[in-house]
Formats: structure tokens, sequence, C-alpha cells
């Protein structure tokens, strides 16, 4: 009996901790855009304002902000540094899909993300400012979305963990 009870609260323990993670992560992918917003309007900054290249662009922004996606601002000028005559969005799309996958995007961020990029290294500055508009309009509908369900979803997803640790432990005993 005593192994039983022992078992059924790790069983609700576990099934907590997972929703509770979940309800984290939701947490944690919303500052990351909203991080990633507000490195784009630096870059945007850099761009259009201080006239920079791209190379010192990304290099300056990613110094800046730190993090993951930092590093993968840096990552990019150095690409753009070492290239050897391949166009932006090759360099962009392989920094992208070389991103960990522990970073919490999603996949539409991500394909976002790459697609941001597929206009920005070959046009005039005019072309890369309607880009990076589009790209941050796009950017804010998603954080948008995930500021208002935040609260409900994290709610969820930690109720249905630990509802489901003891409809677990229920159907156990």
């Amino acid at each position: 009996m005593l192994v039983k009870l022992i078992g059924g609260a790790c069983v609700i323990a576990a099934s907590s901790g997972l929703g509770i993670s979940m309800a984290g992560q939701w947490k944690k992918r919303l500052e990351l855009l909203e991080q990633l917003r507000k490195m784009i309007f630096l870059l945007k900054g850099e761009i259009l304002y201080a006239n920079a290249p791209l190379e010192e662009a990304f290099e300056r922004v990613g110094n800046k902000t730190g993090g993951e996606l930092g590093t993968l601002f840096n990552a990019v000028s150095q690409r753009i540094q070492n290239q050897r005559g391949e166009p932006f969005f090759t360099m962009w799309k392989e920094e992208i899909d070389g991103m960990d996958s522990h970073i919490l995007l999603s996949k539409e961020d991500r394909q976002s993300l790459i697609s941001f990029g597929e206009h920005l290294g070959y046009l005039d500055s005019e072309m890369q400012e309607r880009t990076i508009l589009l790209y941050l309009e796009q950017l804010d509908i998603t954080i948008a979305y995930l500021r208002e369900h935040q609260r409900e979803k994290s709610r969820l997803y930690t109720s249905l963990g630990i509802m489901g640790g003891l409809f677990l432990t229920i159907v156990m005993c």
C-alpha cells in the first residue's frame, strides 16, 4: 500500500511538473519573441540611420543584446565577413537551421525568421526598410496573440498536468 501511495505521489508530481514546464515554455517563447522584436528594431536603426553594412549591423546588434539570438546575429555577421560568394539568404537560412533546438521558437517562428532574411541581403535601403517593417508587423501579431492567451494557457497546462496525474494515479491504483 505504501508503495502505491509513493508511486501515485510521484506520478502526480511528475505530471504537475510537466504542466508547469509547458506553461513556462509559453512564457519563455513570448520573452524570446519580444527580444527578437527589439533586435530587429535595433537592426533597422543600424541599417537605415547609421548606414551600416549588414555585417556591421548584425555584429553591433548581436553584441548589444547577447543571449541566444545575439549569438545568431554574431554568427551571421561572421558568415558575411568570411563569405565565399554565398548569397545572404543561404547564410541566414543555414544559421537559423543550425540554431539549437532548445531555443523556444516554434516551427512557424523559425520559418518567418527565414523568410525575413530572404529579401534583406540584396535590396536597396528602402526595400530593406519595408522588409523589416513587414517582419515587425508579423512579430507584433504573434506577440499580441501570446500575451492575450498566456494567462489562460498557463492555467490550462498547469491544471491539465495536475488532473492528468490524478487521473493516472486513480487508474493505476
